[in-house]
């Protein structure tokens, strides 16, 4: 960082408007992107999904909430486990207060687990979250999602993750998957994503992303080593 360039404050900003160029195309390229995203075709969701949730018994369609829209966060937190996952946690620390946002524009949010609904209650209460919460149990939704997966213990299984054949001994992996419902009830699966794909709903690294060091990750075992469940950090 000590070697980096310094410059005259003119010359500084004409770099920032060479570079501000780059960030317009980048923009530009992402809305067409979005756009494409949006025309994607959907798949009918045929299954009656249900849910446990604070309000008792839920299906699918009672989590859109009146909504015509969806947003499902797979959480990774399986039944067994003590805490929720690291990293989806860190995530989740950027869930309170939006959902009344989402609401405005016709779309609901709810994060998903396997864990015990108990569990999820716990969990939320010590990290202070209010996002919508509910347990899919023993049911198929994660399953059939793609991100949780039954493994036996006796080493990596072949599963399908981010639309790819790999090997994971993984129970549970995150992601996001989208619904629409239509004035006739019918409820169509428009869209799913998965690993890296979650990268730009995680608002802390990209603000991390404008600093000078940005993530600060190289030379860590993997990426997210350093994070913590926020009441775990030896200082704030």
């Amino acid at each position: 960082m000590n070697a980096h360039k310094i410059v005259s404050p003119a010359e500084w900003l004409e770099a920032r408007k060479r570079f501000l160029a780059e960030e317009k195309a980048f923009t530009r390229a992402r809305d067409r992107l979005s756009a494409a995203r949006r025309d994607l075709p959907w798949v009918r969701v045929e299954k009656n999904y249900v849910f446990d949730t604070p309000q008792g018994k839920k299906t699918l369609a009672d989590l859109f909430d009146g909504r015509s829209q969806l947003i499902v966060q797979h959480f990774m937190f399986a039944p067994d486990w003590t805490d929720g996952c690291k990293s989806c946690s860190f995530w989740a620390d950027g869930y309170n207060g939006f959902v009344v946002h989402l609401r405005q524009r016709d779309a609901n949010f709810v994060a998903v687990s396997r864990a015990p609904l108990t569990k999820l209650e716990a969990y939320a209460k010590r990290l202070s979250w209010n996002f919508p919460w509910v347990s899919s149990g023993d049911g198929d939704f994660s399953y059939d999602f793609n991100v949780s997966f039954h493994q036996d213990g006796k080493g990596p299984k072949d599963v399908t993750y981010n639309f790819t054949p790999t090997k994971s001994g993984m129970t549970d992996l995150p992601g996001i998957s989208v619904f629409y419902r239509d004035a006739d009830g019918a409820i169509y699966h428009t869209y799913s994503a998965y690993a890296r794909g979650l990268d730009m709903m995680n608002a802390a690294y990209h603000y991390l992303d404008l600093t000078p060091k940005g993530r600060n990750e190289e030379g860590l075992p993997y990426p997210m080593d350093w994070v913590r469940i926020h009441d775990r950090y030896e200082t704030p």
